[in-house]
Parts: structure tokens; sequence; C-alpha cells
């Protein structure tokens, strides 16, 4: 039987949502390296497999799907894992995935950018962004304080998915001392069997110079 394909690279926490999903879904997968620092994503034959550009991209079969709130969906359905168990949870579900590609997610992503891999320093965009997203780590943190996981006591989608970029805070200048209960969360989700550090999980790290 053909692996699952997942199109990916070490520093994207788009691809490390998919990539660990498939990791704590137990399933058989290969990665493969886009080398997004240089173009890899915007290839002919790339654009060909997503028009969009994006990564990452899921390859089953004859399947291919592309958006890392869509594979989520659709890992879990295949493998009924870490989806809901009510309609009003699966309502609950996409309210936080949502509300993580719109708000946490698309903001942290750019701010890393600039920083770790522009290499821009502090700017008025760095600034901006930031501001943008300490609401978010607050919320987060409130929300958290009252549950073990995002629904709940038992991790979903949700939770992969918004955990995608907060391995890395040092690489955007957030200290998790300020946000026990997200620290707290993110411990949780390392302790899952299948959880691998995204720069050990994915092909890429560290950069070539």
């Amino acid at each position: 039987m053909t692996k699952i394909q997942l199109t990916c690279f070490a520093q994207s926490g788009n691809a490390y949502k998919a990539a660990l999903m498939l990791n704590l879904c137990g399933v058989e997968w290969e990665p493969k390296f886009v080398d997004f620092f240089n173009g890899g994503s915007r290839t002919d034959e790339y654009l060909e497999l997503n028009t969009m550009g994006e990564v990452p991209v899921l390859i089953d079969g004859e399947k291919t799907i592309s958006q890392s709130g869509v594979i989520l969906k659709y890992l879990s359905t295949k493998y009924n894992k870490f989806g809901a168990k009510t309609e009003d949870d699966e309502l609950e579900i996409l309210r936080w995935l949502l509300w993580d590609n719109h708000k946490l997610t698309n903001n942290i992503a750019t701010l890393r950018y600039l920083l770790q891999f522009a290499k821009t320093g502090e700017t008025e965009v760095t600034k901006f962004l930031r501001a943008r997203i300490k609401p978010c780590l607050k919320l987060l943190n409130n929300h958290l304080e009252s549950s073990a996981f995002v629904i709940g006591d038992e991790p979903t989608i949700a939770d992969i998915s918004m955990c995608g970029y907060l391995f890395w805070p040092e690489e955007f200048g957030i200290s998790w001392e300020d946000y026990p209960a997200i620290a707290s969360w993110l411990d949780r989700i390392k302790t899952l069997d299948g959880w691998v550090h995204p720069y050990e999980l994915m092909p890429g790290h560290p950069l070539s110079k």
C-alpha cells in the first residue's frame, strides 16, 4: 500500500499541524521536502499540485488535499481520531479552527517569518503584529485555565491546529511564563503518543547556508 505523502518543510507550522496529526494517528507517512526558501512552492510542478502555492499538501492515493485545517478534518474523519463527539463539539472545533487560522496562526507565522527568516528586526510591522498576538494569547490562556484541552478533557484537531506555531516561542519573542495555562497545555500535548518537535519531524532543519 502506498504511504500517505505530505509536502512539508521543517520550519512550517502549518505543515507541522498535518505532520503531527499523522504521527498522533499512528499513520505511516512519507515527507516530501519542499525547498520553500528557494522558491520550491512556486515551481510549475508544485503549482500543478496546489494552485495556491502553499504548504502542506496531503497526497493519499488519488486524493490531493491542501490547507492544514482541511487536512486535519480529513484525517480525523478517516482515522476516527481527535474529532467531535457531538454536533455542538463539531461546531466548537470549527469555531476554534477558524479563529486559529484568522487570528492566532496568521499573525504569529508572519511575525516569526519577519524576525527569524527575513531578519527585519523590530519594525512598525512587527510591533503591530505583536500587538495583535498578545490579546489572542491572553484569550487562549484564559480559556485553558479551566480546560485541559481546547474542548474539554481530550485533545481534538483544534488543539493540533492551534499548537502548530507555538513550539518556537523564542523565534517570535514570547515567554510562556507570561501565559502559564498555555505552557501547561503544550506540555500535555507533548505527552501524547507520537508527539515530535517540528524540527525533528520534518526535513529541512537547519537551513542550508
